[in-house]
């Protein structure tokens, strides 16, 4: 890469990828939000599995572009798998000049993502008398569960919510249905779950399911296409040009 992207250069967002169809619509939907608050800019969805079109291909015919991973903490995808994907895309067009940038979270403007799905679900904002389940999809690199933790204990200092706490789908423990049984025991008087997810799927079909099974009042939606999340694109987009410029 011999100069930086231009400012406005392709945005090529990274999806995991989905076999349910509902998580490429979802992220779509987040990308067309994105083409709406920047018209003119070239905002391309890629994924790296389970769906078209890979990295290489999406970055096929272009110049330049700034590769934005759709994921929520950094771990194994974006550390290894992205920059493998950019690598190869480069090998194939020695002219293309392209950058990585951060995964989307942590952010505060993730979390003010979560408190409009659960003011969407009834639930008032910082309610003392409401403990929130903040569900990741769980990694098994224990810094990616660590980053949630954090998330989770940041919100709770934040906001007078009764407890802010962090449970996983999958690879970490706690999961969803142990955190809310322990608060109910633990006297909450009510229990909340923010699923920290982008896209509908087996996991949030699988947390929805087993919190109000242990008892939940209440299970958000996913952050999807929330305004703030088209905001962090665009953000991001701009930090990863202007690290760039930087750099050269």
């Amino acid at each position: 890469m011999t100069s930086a992207p231009h400012r406005n250069a392709p945005l090529i967002a990274v999806a995991h990828g989905s076999r349910d169809p509902r998580a490429a619509a979802t992220v779509e939907a987040l990308l067309d939000g994105v083409r709406r608050a920047r018209p003119g800019l070239d905002v391309r969805a890629a994924y790296l599995d389970h769906a078209p079109p890979s990295l290489p291909r999406a970055l096929s015919g272009l110049d330049e572009a700034v590769v934005l991973p759709l994921l929520l903490t950094a771990a194994y995808h974006s550390r290894v798998d992205i920059p493998a994907a950019l690598r190869e895309a480069s090998a194939r067009t020695p002219r293309l000049r392209a950058v990585c940038g951060p995964t989307l979270g942590p952010h505060p403007l993730l979390v003010r993502a979560l408190e409009r799905r659960l003011a969407e679900a009834g639930v008032e904002t910082g309610d003392p008398g409401t403990a929130v389940v903040l569900v990741s999809a769980g990694s098994g690199d224990r810094r990616a569960n660590a980053t949630v933790a954090a998330v989770a204990r940041a919100w709770a200092r934040e906001r007078p919510w009764w407890s802010v706490t962090a449970a996983y789908a999958s690879a970490a423990t706690p999961r969803p249905r142990e955190e809310v049984e322990r608060l109910r025991r633990a006297g909450a008087p009510r229990v909340v779950v923010a699923p920290y997810l982008l896209a509908p799927g087996h996991f949030a079909d699988a947390v929805r399911r087993g919190a109000l099974d242990a008892g939940a009042h209440a299970v958000a939606g996913v952050l999807g296409a929330a305004p703030e999340l088209v905001t962090l694109l665009l953000e991001r987009h701009a930090q990863a040009v202007r690290a760039a410029r930087e750099a050269a």
